[in-house]
């Protein structure tokens, strides 16, 4: 498969001016850049889809994803700090659930890509 490319090397000012101007800034993107690193991992996103359908806690993740205990503590660590899903303890068991809409919104969209692909 061939690449398009330009064949002329001409700049439209305008046109790059308005579109730098309405970017959004660096240290935006960056971290924008950081979240969806967070979501590539197989195992985050089978936590986040079980998430989705219900609050579970760490045995329950492990069984639902044929993970450890240990390895899924770790992944819900980091979805934790990235603000993706919250902890509640009840007596000594700590269920997790997304931690907003957002989160779902992000998985349905990335689902709805794929799948038109």
């Amino acid at each position: 498969m061939r690449e398009e490319m330009c064949e002329c090397t001409v700049i439209h000012k305008e046109t790059v001016e308005k579109v730098k101007e309405s970017m959004q800034s660096d240290d935006l993107l960056f971290d924008l850049a950081e979240l969806f690193k967070i979501f590539g991992d197989s195992t985050r996103m089978k936590i986040i889809c079980a998430l989705k359908m219900s609050e579970l806690c760490v045995c329950d993740i492990a069984c639902i994803t044929n993970s450890t205990q240990s390895a899924i503590s770790h992944q819900l660590r980091i979805l934790k700090q990235a603000k993706l899903i919250r902890a509640r303890k009840v007596g000594k068991v700590v269920y997790y659930s997304l931690a907003d809409d957002h989160v779902e919104k992000i998985f349905e969209i990335g689902c709805e890509h794929i799948e038109e692909i």
